[in-house]
């Protein structure tokens, strides 16, 4: 029996939701074990803020401009390589993906993509090198559609709880201080999908024997937005009792103040003169948020990220009865973060911050494997540096296809200075386009000139008004640049400083360096999400 690898991945967690990375109130005991036992990534970066270019980097292990998908709404190419059908066809691993895919758009009613068709034809078999996949979304249902294999399994067999979960993306209110997307879920906790990701992923494990070698990648759709996890939870965490997170700079007028000095783009979000259309609701204004509400979404966040924890604990304890713990290595880590209050916002999209970049990321390797345990590495990695150790871990060569590295077991590796995140919109009026650098504590985001009006494909699907040009459209001349060791929570921006002048040039010659080498795939969007 070689080196089984078990790979959870959460939506939308942010770095500081644990309390090995710093939370002093969601209880993670589980997830805090394997840092302890294992190495803790403190400055893993994502590279791009969204789902679907994330999770396509993850199981391609490529930056998203070489395996195509810049922004939600683009399917990842069923010719795009993956990682679980190399070891798969290459190692004879047995592999399965059992909760959030999200390679392919969820918007798709009239199922044009085999992510969406499985579900309804009740596949649950072979599909991007998983030998086994079934899926879930962040809720059951879409109006009175079933989302995925979750919403069809909800429907047949607790079809009470159906529409129990929260409104997706219309930022309706809810809860108790009318929060966007917040819901007191009347869902018994062990219907929720977090307990149901885990039951699928335990049933699997007793499915292998001894001699199988295993990649089971166990994703979770929370923390992600809608916030709602079960009614029955809420207590452990009440929101009255919460403190406004430390990246909300107070009032109103300090939070403009410091918007000012980004892009225009940021400050014209938290006014509600531009629509954050790709990473949230189009109709939400940040400035309308009460302190309670942020207060509201926090402890639900807070509640989730313990059922997750518990959910984990579940599966280990699961390894440890089966005497397979000592030969897995495990994973966790997300595919981007969430403002969460931060800079007085909620939500992702074109926001290059820690709030959204910066990732929870563990490894726990199998016992047989010489590293010191309880490690913290301050160097910087990538989501792309992921796939290349599965490869290694699994003993096959790291494929060409592969631009991540294997991770570093310490600080004294060499080759870990940078991290790379892009944004391109998916919606053609925008037309923005970000590339930024992580590097000896600074991050440089540099904005190329913007396109908007510029067809892409989406305008195919939603008509020509979709190509209107976005009113903020950008010259090629602004940027952000933030010493994170003395500004953690990114407030100044230093870009136009004169004093900062020779190293935005330094690391914009880097940044470009390291792109201009990448291969790069062009793809049409072709839905909104």
């Amino acid at each position: 029996m070689g080196r089984n690898i078990l790979l959870i991945t959460t939506d939308q967690q942010r770095f500081d939701s644990l309390g090995c990375n710093g939370n002093t109130v969601a209880r993670t005991p589980v997830i805090d074990s394997l840092a302890r036992n294992g190495i803790n990534y403190q400055r893993a970066y994502n590279q791009n803020t969204v789902c679907m270019p994330a999770r396509s980097s993850i199981l391609t292990g490529q930056y998203v401009r070489t395996h195509g998908v810049v922004a939600n709404g683009i399917p990842l190419p069923v010719d795009a390589p993956s990682v679980a059908e190399y070891l798969n066809k290459k190692g004879n691993y047995r592999t399965s993906l059992l909760g959030k895919a999200h390679f392919e758009p969820g918007f798709d009613f009239n199922l044009k993509w085999e992510e969406n068709k499985r579900a309804i034809r009740g596949d649950i078999g072979y599909w991007r090198g998983f030998e086994r996949s079934i899926q879930v979304m962040h809720a059951a249902a879409f109006n009175n559609i079933p989302l995925a294999h979750y919403g069809r399994w909800l429907r047949e067999n607790h079809p009470e709880y159906f529409h129990s979960y929260a409104d997706l993306l219309g930022a309706v209110p809810g809860g108790d201080t009318g929060a966007p997307e917040t819901k007191n879920n009347p869902i018994p906790t062990e219907w929720y999908h977090t307990s149901w990701v885990a039951d699928l992923v335990i049933r699997q494990l007793d499915e292998y024997n001894e001699c199988d070698d295993w990649f089971c990648w166990m994703s979770f759709p929370d923390p992600h937005h809608p916030w709602d996890p079960p009614e029955s939870e809420l207590g452990r965490i009440p929101w009255q009792e919460l403190e406004l997170p430390d990246g909300m700079p107070g009032s109103q007028e300090e939070i403009r103040k410091i918007l000012s000095d980004k892009p225009a783009h940021w400050l014209a979000y938290f006014d509600g003169k531009w629509s954050n259309a790709e990473g949230g609701p189009m109709n939400f204004v940040p400035s309308a948020l009460t302190n309670d509400m942020i207060r509201e979404i926090n402890a639900k966040v807070h509640v989730m990220n313990e059922l997750i924890d518990e959910a984990c604990g579940r599966v280990i304890s699961h390894l440890e009865q089966k005497n397979w713990l000592d030969d897995t290595d495990i994973f966790f880590t997300t595919d981007h973060g969430e403002m969460q209050g931060d800079f007085g916002m909620l939500y992702k999209g074109p926001f290059h911050v820690d709030s959204l970049m910066r990732l929870p990321f563990i490894w726990r390797p199998a016992k047989a494997v010489d590293v010191k345990r309880g490690t913290v590495v301050s160097n910087p990695i990538q989501q792309i540096d992921l796939t290349a150790t599965i490869c290694d871990i699994a003993g096959l060569p790291i494929p060409n296809w592969c631009q991540g590295k294997k991770l570093p077991t310490d600080n004294a590796e060499l080759g870990f200075d940078s991290a790379i995140c892009e944004w391109d919109s998916q919606f053609p009026g925008y037309g923005m386009h970000l590339r930024s650098i992580y590097q000896d504590g600074w991050m440089a985001t540099f904005y190329e000139p913007s396109t908007g009006g510029t067809p892409n494909g989406l305008e195919k699907v939603m008509g020509q008004d979709c190509l209107i040009k976005n009113p903020i459209q950008y010259s090629g001349d602004e940027g952000e640049l933030y010493n994170l060791n003395d500004d953690p929570h990114q407030f100044v921006n230093r870009f136009n400083d004169a004093k900062c002048r020779s190293l935005v040039s330094d690391l914009k010659s880097q940044l470009y360096d390291k792109l201009d080498t990448m291969p790069v795939r062009s793809l049409e969007v072709e839905a909104p999400a």
